[in-house]
């Protein structure tokens, strides 16, 4: 700064800091700071009075009452901004983008708390999808299996190509893990009689655990990896290239969560007894999720539904209008039942979850999580007892062939 400035202006971090911290009044309760200290100043840190974190806040609160001028008032009105908020940003967020994004097919799912773009090619989606994500919101993605190449995702492909792999196969229903075959879990996709039996004789309900994954996937099936790749949705946000996938910019001293890809396979509960459990459990994912459903096979042998029996069993669950008009056309192809909650609400249920587990006599240990620990799938008479006595609406979305489903980081889901 020029040499007539006053010294105290400080032309480094240091001297604001220094200058600053010689006029602080410790211990001081003057209300006009501008920040409130992010640790109290009482029985939190013990008797030795004002805590490092506290000073910092006031030398931050200090500069900020000391370096504005009094004659210039702050650019941000507060009071103003809160006053102009609109009282239901949903539908603010709804009204403006029938006007803004009209070339764009578009629709609102789930009580309006779902984005469907209709038309994965029109290359405008991702300036709709942006003022969605701002708000945390999942978005619907249909149509993505018409850019692939389907030969590559039959179940028999893949069991031709990798059967003789070694795997984790999940039993879901009682959370057994067993390494096999991989051929042995593809055998039993689509043939009821071929997948194994448990004690009482039912057909087990297993999953491919994360086969392959991260960078097993693009070294074991290069062709799937890049037809994949090429073939997301919203490049700019989900491809590993894309201008605002922060996660692929990262600098390399950042430690990444495990970005995939990875294919989740798993047998449907049509051929199940009890159509109340899942393949997922309730959980949360630590990074975005973006999960296309690439394949869905039409199981056979006793004891499965048939179409119009998944149909009805779908049709029981609380769904949307448009989702309830997708069921009813031929050309479309359910596969997976999503049950999707907001970050926000994940203390209430885990509190609710606990609150369950104690009516059912289980033991609920200190360390327990149940959705960190995954042991929940959330059926239909629970759902209900969460809305009513939590006030935690569901939001159930029926996964088709082709649709991807993005997902924030911190929501909580079942399939």
């Amino acid at each position: 700064p020029p040499a007539s400035q006053n010294n105290e202006q400080g032309s480094t971090l240091r001297d604001l800091l220094t200058t600053t911290a010689g006029k602080l009044r410790l211990g001081s309760t003057d209300a006009g700071i501008a920040f409130a200290p992010v640790y109290s100043t009482g029985a939190a840190s013990g008797k030795s009075g004002r805590t490092m974190p506290n000073i910092l806040d006031d030398i931050i609160a200090s500069v900020v009452e000391n370096k504005i001028p009094p004659n210039r008032a702050p650019k941000i009105n507060v009071k103003s901004e809160i006053k102009e908020e609109p009282k239901d940003d949903k539908k603010c967020i709804q009204d403006d983008c029938s006007k803004r994004y009209s070339d764009i097919q578009y629709s609102w799912i789930c009580d309006k708390h779902v984005l469907w773009l209709r038309d994965h090619k029109n290359s405008n989606n991702w300036k709709l999808f942006k003022e969605c994500w701002k708000q945390g919101r999942p978005v619907l993605v249909s149509g993505m299996h018409k850019k692939m190449n389907f030969s590559l995702w039959k179940a028999e492909s893949i069991s031709l190509d990798f059967g003789n792999q070694q795997a984790d196969i999940l039993n879901c229903k009682d959370s057994i893990i067993s390494n096999t075959n991989v051929k042995e879990f593809w055998d039993g996709f689509e043939d009821v009689s071929k997948r194994q039996k448990v004690k009482n004789g039912e057909t087990a309900l297993l999953k491919l655990k994360d086969w392959p994954s991260g960078e097993d996937f693009k070294a074991m099936m290069p062709a799937r990896y890049e037809d994949l790749l090429k073939s997301l949705p919203l490049p700019e946000y989900c491809s590993p290239e894309g201008k605002l996938n922060l996660a692929s910019h990262l600098p390399g001293f950042f430690v990444r969560p495990d970005l995939g890809p990875r294919l989740c396979s798993a047998y449907g509960v049509a051929a199940t007894k009890d159509h109340d459990i899942g393949t997922t459990n309730l959980h949360i994912e630590v990074s975005d999720v973006v999960n296309i459903l690439v394949y869905v096979g039409i199981a056979k042998g006793n004891g499965v539904l048939s179409k119009s029996g998944v149909l009805k069993k779908l049709e029981e669950e609380d769904l949307d209008d448009l989702l309830r008009k997708r069921l009813k056309d031929s050309s479309e192809l359910p596969g997976a039942l999503w049950h999707i909650y907001a970050g926000k609400d994940a203390d209430k249920i885990r509190e609710f979850l606990q609150k369950i587990a104690k009516e059912q006599g289980l033991e609920v240990l200190p360390e327990h999580d149940p959705i960190r620990d995954q042991s929940w799938y959330v059926n239909k008479k629970l759902r209900q007892r969460l809305f009513e006595e939590y006030g935690v609406k569901t939001c159930t979305v029926i996964q088709f062939l082709g649709d991807a489903i993005i997902l924030p980081a911190g929501a909580l889901h079942q399939v």
